[in-house]
């Protein structure tokens, strides 16, 4: 007769053979079946939705604190991933905060993530268990309209792109995507991207935002060798700017309000870095550059700068002020005879494209490894202009 230590071991064996049979049933391969819980859905049956921590805001004004909750199960075109880092962006702090509009709570920010595959659903062919993957600004579209269909599933025209947090996703348990300060994610295997061998994950998260969102709009200009580029704002965006222009064999001309960043900037590749004290300190640079990107996430008097480039350039504002509000005078603007634009993120081709390319040719953002605990006050020295260039949260301390 077996003793009751051997039956309980038995009966446990049994239990996990059942419930790994009927997850692999269902058409997923699991790396780590112990994450799953189970739970009913609505029609009854058995979902497996994910269990998950992370450090969400739970107002406006509060700090962010450890959160324990769910993610959707893993289905056909899903994959599942093990975030190993995630960057911190302002644009977390923006969202967070309400400054760019009112939000659902709790919420966990966090859209520069790095990690590994733990599970694919059935249908996945571009990743397996095992693969290095991340995740950017989104993780849906409805990939049917005309942008969609040209890779810039970011200006969808439809349901518009589901952010990685804070927008409204039917299939989250929560009611609203959550991102990637937490220890996993599902996502369409679609809005994964692929981490080459070749680069670290610490430093391939800030690609995915900071990193493409300067990519981008430096490609659609076609910047080349000799071209002179200006860069205006020089934290985690600003930084990579200097580094992919000069890549490409720019000039690039640093434009920063902060002394102790000119050596840094000049490590980056910069040419010169000027120290703006001053609106005075502008004039002598009216009319010389052919291209100058701004990544100052606050409203700024920003005409002077705006007439720093030749006339007919492109000056374009990545980033994002409070209610994406700014102020420019139309009176410099006829007389200057700049094209002022915005740029949004970049598609996921795009994304990869960036990826691959800072990989290949060893573009890493410059950043600080944080433990979770330290977030809120990283927070703060994002808004103090004190990081250097990018804290990336070690997502083994949740």
């Amino acid at each position: 007769m077996e003793n009751s230590n051997s039956m309980h071991a038995c009966d446990h064996s049994r239990r996990r053979f059942i419930q790994q049979s009927a997850f692999l049933s269902a058409g997923v391969i699991l790396a780590k079946p112990a994450q799953l819980l189970a739970t009913a859905n609505e029609q009854g049956t058995r979902a497996y939705n994910i269990k998950s921590k992370g450090y969400a805001g739970k107002d406006e004004h509060g700090k962010l604190a450890l959160w324990n909750f769910e993610r959707r199960a893993v289905g056909d075109n899903d994959v599942l991933i093990e975030i190993k880092y995630c960057g911190i962006c302002h644009s977390d702090i923006h969202t967070i905060r309400g400054h760019w509009g009112k939000q659902q709570y709790p919420q966990v920010p966090g859209h520069e993530i790095a990690g590994v595959v733990t599970a694919v659903g059935k249908n996945v062919t571009k990743f397996k268990v095992g693969d290095k993957a991340g995740v950017g600004c989104m993780v849906n579209s409805c990939m049917q309209c005309e942008s969609c269909k040209k890779g810039e599933e970011h200006h969808c025209e439809t349901m518009g792109f589901t952010g990685t947090y804070g927008s409204p996703e039917k299939s989250s348990p929560s009611g609203i995507s959550q991102g990637g300060y937490s220890n996993n994610i599902v996502v369409k295997d679609h809005f994964a991207i692929k981490i080459p061998d070749n680069i670290d994950l610490q430093h391939a998260a800030p690609l995915l935002c900071a990193g493409i969102t300067t990519y981008s709009p430096m490609m659609q200009y076609q910047i080349k060798k000799g071209d002179k580029v200006g860069v205006v704002g020089i934290g985690g965006l600003g930084h990579m700017a200097i580094k992919i222009a000069v890549s490409k064999g720019a000039e690039v001309y640093a434009f920063t309000t902060s002394s102790s960043k000119v050596s840094d900037c000049k490590g980056f590749g910069a040419k010169e870095v000027i120290v703006v004290d001053g609106a005075d300190k502008l004039k002598s640079w009216f009319g010389k550059l052919d291209y100058m990107i701004s990544t100052v996430p606050y409203a700024y008097d920003m005409s002077n700068y705006i007439s720093c480039v030749k006339p007919y350039g492109y000056f374009t504002q990545v980033g994002q002020p409070i209610n994406g509000e700014l102020t420019i005078n139309n009176f410099n603007m006829i007389f200057n005879r700049v094209n002022f634009n915005g740029s949004l993120i970049g598609g996921i081709p795009e994304t990869q494209e960036v990826m691959d390319y800072c990989a290949k040719n060893k573009i890493h953002p410059q950043i600080q490894i944080i433990k979770a605990e330290e977030i809120n006050d990283a927070w703060e020295k994002v808004v103090n202009k004190q990081a250097r260039y990018r804290y990336v949260i070690d997502a083994a301390t949740f």
